[in-house]
Parts: C-alpha cells; sequence; structure tokens
C-alpha cells in the first residue's frame, strides 16, 4: 500500500505560480520514477500533467511545457510540481499518482483571471 498526499493548492492570478507537494508513504520499496502528476477540470477527462520516465527523464503535457516543472526528493518521498505563468485554463483539481493504482485526494487549483 502507498498512501499520497498533495498540498500547495489555492487560488492564484494569472501570470502567477503556485508549488504542489506530493508525500508517499507505506512502502518501503518506493521509486519516484513511477510518480506523476495528473490534473482534473470540471467536466473533463483527468490528464497527465508531468511524469518521471525513469533514468532522469521526464515528460510533459504539451500545454504545461515551459511552464511546470516536476522535481522530487527520493530521500523524503517527495514529489514536487513548480507551476508557473498560470492560466485560467490550469484550473483543476491536481493529482499525485503512484504507479497504475495508487492515487492522492487531489489539491485544487484555482487561476483567476
Amino acid at each position: 500500500q502507498v498512501q499520497l498526499v498533495e498540498s500547495g493548492g489555492g487560488l492564484v492570478q494569472a501570470g502567477g505560480s503556485l508549488r504542489l507537494s506530493c508525500a508517499a508513504s507505506g512502502r518501503s520499496a518506493f521509486s519516484t520514477d513511477s510518480m506523476a502528476w495528473y490534473r482534473q477540470a470540471p467536466g473533463k477527462q483527468r490528464e497527465l500533467v508531468a511524469r518521471f520516465c525513469g533514468g532522469g527523464c521526464t515528460n510533459y503535457a504539451d500545454s504545461v511545457k515551459g511552464r511546470f516543472t516536476i522535481s522530487r526528493d527520493n530521500a523524503k518521498k517527495m514529489v514536487y510540481l513548480q507551476m508557473s505563468s498560470l492560466k485560467p485554463e490550469d484550473t483543476a483539481v491536481y493529482y499525485c499518482k503512484y504507479g497504475i493504482l495508487y492515487w492522492g485526494q487531489g489539491t485544487q487549483v484555482t487561476v483567476s483571471s
């Protein structure tokens, strides 16, 4: 079992920044290579925002490239999502995911115009 807890969401004006955090716990054998950030806007499907893809590589959704950065602290089992130049269309609930089974409860990000 893996527990994931997101934090750092909130209300921000367009052009602003937020840093989301995801704290993982519960499994001794754990790799942040299996972690990712997703988001779900009202009325839309959940979509991948950023993920680690092994060997230090990262993938980003085209809509966030150049604005968002995923990072991690392996020792602390933490993954972060630095979001800059935020746009109203970034408004969504942001979820942390581990592997294919485990999701956090989500944190709301609202970007006002």
